[in-house]
């Protein structure tokens, strides 16, 4: 005789909650307990009825076992002829929720093992500044596992399919008496897939793949930046016999540039300036990341050093319209390989400055080591 449901003997639903089980289960109690109805065996039957539902359904994982699987949950014994050998111990029920608590009895729940997913690639791309700077549309070939053409990716020869495996009557998984424990493992004969295949596919050896190149197409965001990593779902190797492909991962590197160097959004550039333009002022042309050139002034007298910044002329910052800044470090470049003339009109120069002060870092630089070497004498 099959046994009454836990929440019709309650009398709720479902969906009750933990109050609503104490109150039915009170009232009830109440109603038919033996004190009240001494002698009455039907009230003495329903009584019992009660506690046992109520113990359950009061337990959160006694309650989300019973939910799953019923009764079953909770009996001794095989749950029928699909059970495949199991006998004594704990219930069929209970070994699954035993499974899913421990993560230990397989991926599938009273039936045939998931099959395993495919691996996930990883693919390494090196870009350049310009084109991490406006994002780029791009090519990747990749070796990978795909599906075999000639068996469909089911691993079998054209004509046949695969078959029930015998050894575990199709649930992926056997199970041993150990003592007081039963002990569930994979499959040795299937390897948890619950099906084997007599006629393999000759193109493919019964994998359900093969490895061939495919070219994928890759967009490459504006501001991109160096070790981004960039997911395609779906795109790594297929798993066997027709199991669900991993994912490939596009780790994006950013090539040294000969000019500019980055700190996140902002770009940074060493630009040397003749001395002569640093002395009197001037203005210099720069290149910026975008491809363009943009004028700069330099003040007189601008020395080695010296930071220009130029707004908005940075990198683009990642999904959005802003800019960030382009920084210009002045070097004050000494001029070489000078003639005669030159030279005669440089100590010109220095002779004509010497009452102006027309180098005060030096002369003060020069002063305190003066006056140090001085306070060592005393």
């Amino acid at each position: 005789m099959a046994k009454q449901d836990f929440y019709e003997i309650l009398g709720v639903s479902k969906s009750a909650d933990a109050d609503e089980l104490k109150r039915a289960y009170r009232k009830l109690a109440m109603q038919y307990h033996p004190d009240r109805n001494a002698g009455d065996k039907s009230s003495e039957q329903k009584f019992k009825n009660l506690n046992e539902a109520y113990d359950v359904l009061k337990d959160d994982q006694k309650r989300a076992a019973y939910d799953r699987f019923g009764h079953a949950a909770f009996e001794n014994g095989s749950r029928g002829p699909g059970d495949f050998g199991f006998a004594g111990g704990f219930s069929g029920g209970f070994a699954d929720i035993f499974e899913e608590m421990f993560g230990a009895m397989g991926t599938a729940r009273r039936g045939q093992a998931a099959p395993s997913r495919g691996s996930d690639l990883r693919y390494n791309l090196e870009i350049g500044l310009e084109e991490a700077f406006r994002g780029k549309q791009t090519a990747v070939r990749v070796a990978t596992l795909v599906p075999c053409d000639t068996c469909k990716g089911n691993g079998a020869e054209p004509g046949s399919r695969p078959t029930s495996c015998r050894t575990c009557h199709g649930h992926g998984r056997v199970r041993a008496q150990q003592g007081f424990f039963t002990i569930e493992r994979t499959c040795p004969s299937c390897q948890g897939s619950g099906q084997v295949i007599e006629k393999p596919c000759k193109s493919c050896g019964g994998q359900g793949r093969v490895r061939r190149e495919k070219t994928l197409s890759v967009n490459i965001p504006p501001g991109v930046e160096d070790g981004t990593r960039i997911r395609l779902a779906g795109e790594g190797e297929v798993g066997l016999q027709g199991a669900a492909p991993g994912d490939l991962y596009i780790f994006v590197s950013i090539a040294q540039h000969a000019i500019f160097q980055r700190d996140g959004a902002n770009i940074f550039c060493r630009v040397p300036i003749p001395m002569a333009t640093a002395a009197l002022g001037g203005t210099i042309e720069v290149p910026t990341v975008e491809g363009s050139r943009t004028r700069v002034t330099v003040p007189p007298g601008t020395q080695s050093g010296h930071q220009f910044r130029l707004r908005g002329k940075g990198m683009t910052v990642l999904r959005s319209s802003v800019r960030g800044d382009m920084y210009i470090h002045a070097v004050i470049e000494t001029p070489m390989n000078l003639t005669k003339k030159q030279q005669e009109l440089l100590r010109e120069f220095e002779k004509a400055g010497e009452s102006r002060k027309t180098n005060p870092e030096s002369e003060g630089f020069f002063a305190r080591v003066k006056e140090f070497f001085e306070d060592l004498r005393e």
